[in-house]
């Protein structure tokens, strides 16, 4: 990405809170941007395309960065106020060389009312008040952790990012935005949008799914019966896919069936980052460089509901 591509993303950005709308708009200017690299450059090992990256950037951007300066967003009512989403940290930096647009999010549970369930362990029918109490509970104890995540990982790298601001030479241009995606009845998911420019662009997403049902941290084995596999057939769909890409554009590569065997997507694991579309399918993401070369961006697989359907719960 050239000088004046990074200079238009950066004035795009300026404004220290996006919209649903403005954060669309960043992710097509750099994926316009990537498209450029395209024009240029062929793909390169995987090791290779990340140590570029880490030396031109001279810093390593994660879902968040710190910031000095705390207050509170308008609130904004995510499904019956089960959660709510305000701006924790907001941190601004400016010179000649650093840019930084930053907004921490932090999520806030909320009171509500609930039918009455049977519980999973002892097969009763609970109290709506007794099956209220315990999701809220479990939800608070949810958003307590994923919060302290989220701050333990940006005090890490706003000391990175301050401790470069020394340094007489390279660029840092970093924003972090969040995002409510494809949120249902059910389930509360939170994106988190990073990029960073310094020579070239990369970017990182980061996903937060809370089962609204049990209040508790949706992990992907959640949503498979019990003992089923479901990392083969994920897996097995999404090499399919990567194929399928491939041949319909020649622009497009992705770790399989390639010389070097050490770089092949193989499969899946239980941290592999996913969510839930608003058809109920499985959304599986990677970011730059896992499974694809850096000028692919963050890639996505929707996985069709007859790969695993048998197996859902």
């Amino acid at each position: 990405m050239n000088d004046k591509r990074i200079e238009e993303l950066k004035q795009a950005y300026e404004k220290p809170r996006m919209s649903k709308e403005q954060v669309e708009d960043m992710k097509k200017r750099i994926d316009e941007a990537k498209m450029e690299n395209r024009r240029s450059q062929k793909y390169v090992g995987k090791g290779i395309a990340a140590a570029a990256a880490v030396v031109i950037a001279a810093f390593v951007i994660l879902p968040n960065t710190s910031a000095s300066v705390a207050h509170a967003m308008e609130n904004i009512p995510i499904l019956g106020k089960l959660v709510e989403v305000v701006t924790f940290r907001d941190y601004q930096y400016e010179d000649e060389r650093n840019h930084a647009d930053i907004e921490i999010p932090e999520l806030v549970p909320q009171t509500f009312q609930q039918d009455e369930v049977v519980s999973q362990e002892t097969g009763e029918a609970l109290t709506q008040e007794e099956n209220t109490e315990a999701v809220q509970e479990n939800l608070k104890k949810t958003t307590e952790e994923i919060n302290a995540e989220i701050q333990k990982i940006t005090s890490q790298i706003m000391e990175e990012f301050e401790g470069n601001l020394q340094y007489e030479w390279g660029y840092q241009d970093v924003m972090v935005k969040s995002e409510v995606i494809s949120t249902t009845q059910d389930y509360f998911t939170l994106k988190l949008i990073c990029y960073q420019g310094a020579g070239s662009g990369a970017e990182w997403d980061y996903f937060y799914t809370i089962d609204l049902n049990t209040g508790e941290r949706l992990q992907l084995k959640d949503l498979f019966k019990e003992g089923a596999d479901y990392i083969t057939p994920i897996s097995e769909n999404i090499k399919t896919q990567m194929r399928e890409q491939m041949a319909a554009d020649d622009m497009k590569h992705y770790w399989v069936d390639d010389e070097i065997e050490g770089l092949n997507f193989k499969q899946i694991t239980d941290e592999t980052s996913f969510y839930l579309n608003e058809a109920g399918n499985i959304v599986i993401s990677f970011n730059e460089g896992d499974v694809a070369p850096m000028y692919m961006g963050c890639v996505e697989f929707v996985i069709p509901n007859e790969v695993v359907g048998e197996i859902r719960k």
